[in-house]
This record gives structure tokens, C-alpha cells and sequence, in this order.
């Protein structure tokens, strides 16, 4: 029996809803990209946002990218699901449509809420250059597999500073994923 979501998952196209279909039971929402900026479309997901949630699962690319942050700015609890560049990508295509149920159902489990409250931030630069995340050769492969542990989707040193501190990551679970980082 599949894992059933109580969130609508919103998602890109209707490729992505054939694999996301394959993984979990879930309603879902097509943006259709930009398209989501039509009225109604906005309408659709503020009606699913405030009685079920939404969870944001679009493509590990610039497009995804930025259909996440317009997402955001109208639904500012939303959770966001992300799935790695190399398990999205199959023959060049990168998208969620490429991507094994177990990795989608991993990305919906790891999804996270940004946080509303400007607490202290508990990452710097500092910590991320000491462990590796920045300023070496091989610190984006690092980055990579870090960030998909922890289920936050790839960025650069910068952008996965934010991350961190946004979606209120605790130090133990940094510190856990790092260790699996470099064990695997």
C-alpha cells in the first residue's frame, strides 16, 4: 500500500504527477510553470494551502528555483520537498519525473516549513568552510550529498548558509549529516 499525504504536493507538469502518482497517494496541483501566476491558479492553491497544506516539489533547476520562491511569497508555511539534481536526471532531462519512488517518497518525508521567526543564526560561513561545505576543490560534490541528506536541495555556500538557518535545522542534525556525508 503506498504512503498516503494529507498535503497537496504541487508539482511542474503532468509527467511529474505520473511519478509522484507512482510513489504516494496524494491530490496534486500542476503549476504548469509560470501559468501558476493566473488567478485562478493562485486561487487553487490558496484553497488547499489554508485546508490541507501544500508541500512544493518542482524540478532541481532554475525554473523549480523560482516557482518555489513565487510559492512562498503568497503561502508562507508551505513545506518544501526537493530531490537532488543526480536523481533527477535521466539522459540530460532534469526533472521530478526522472526520479525512483524511494527517492520521491525520501523528499516528501524530509520536507520542511522555512521559518517565520528571525532567531539567531546558529550557521556561518565560519563552520561551513570548517567542515568542507565551502572553499575546497571538491566542496560542491560535498554540498550535494550533504544537502540531500538533509533534504533541503542542492545550493551554493551562501544559499545553503540560508537554508540552514531558515528551515531551522538543529545542530544535530547538521552534525549527523555530515558524519554520513563523509562515512558514505
Amino acid at each position: 500500500m503506498k504512503k498516503i499525504i494529507k498535503e497537496v504536493i504541487v508539482v511542474e507538469g503532468k509527467d511529474d504527477v505520473s511519478a509522484v502518482k507512482a510513489a504516494v497517494d496524494a491530490e496534486l496541483i500542476i503549476t504548469n510553470g509560470f501559468a501558476i501566476r493566473k488567478k485562478g491558479n493562485i486561487e487553487k492553491l490558496r484553497k488547499a494551502y489554508e485546508n490541507q497544506g501544500l508541500i512544493v516539489l518542482t524540478d532541481p533547476d532554475f525554473v523549480g528555483k523560482e516557482l518555489r520562491r513565487y510559492i512562498q511569497k503568497y503561502f508562507p508555511n508551505v513545506k518544501h520537498a526537493y530531490i537532488t539534481r543526480s536523481a533527477g536526471t535521466k539522459d540530460g532531462d532534469i526533472g521530478i519525473e526522472n526520479a525512483c519512488p524511494e527517492v520521491i517518497i525520501e523528499a516528501l518525508e524530509k520536507a520542511k516549513c522555512e521559518t517565520i521567526e528571525n532567531k539567531e543564526n546558529l550557521f556561518t560561513m565560519d563552520l561551513l568552510l570548517d567542515y568542507g561545505l565551502i572553499g575546497n576543490n571538491n566542496s560542491k560534490e560535498i554540498r550535494e550529498k550533504f544537502c540531500g541528506l538533509l533534504g533541503i536541495g542542492y545550493g551554493n555556500g551562501k544559499q545553503l548558509l540560508g537554508k540552514l538557518n531558515r528551515y531551522g535545522i538543529t545542530m544535530e542534525e547538521f552534525e549527523k549529516a555530515i558524519k554520513n556525508t563523509y562515512e558514505n
